[in-house]
């Protein structure tokens, strides 16, 4: 894995785990009874933005960790989720070339 897909594969973690983190704890201005005239009765009624952004981050980078780790050490490869056999058996050239 280079830096680009590091940095790929930890964006779309991140904004996973945001989508998530965003309904946590989420209450409304109806729940609390608390409705500021023009908003609708769905509208947060305390929102901290900055809190669920750094509770966001932390476990984004533990699953990003878990994955970096899972496509590194090549505990799990793309054979492996190959259920079909549709890529054919494993080529094992060792001089890297596609033959000639």
């Amino acid at each position: 894995m280079n830096v680009v897909e590091a940095i790929v594969v930890f964006a779309v973690t991140w904004f996973m785990v945001f989508f998530i983190v965003l309904q946590v704890r989420n209450e409304t201005q109806g729940d609390k009874g608390e409705i500021v005239p023009g908003t609708p009765a769905s509208a947060p009624s305390d929102f901290n933005l900055k809190r669920k952004v750094k509770i966001t981050t932390l476990i984004a980078l533990v699953v990003w960790a878990g994955i970096a780790w899972v496509v590194t050490s090549g505990v799990i490869t793309i054979r492996d989720l190959d259920i079909f056999n549709r890529m054919g058996p494993p080529s094992f050239r060792t001089d890297g070339g596609t033959g000639g």
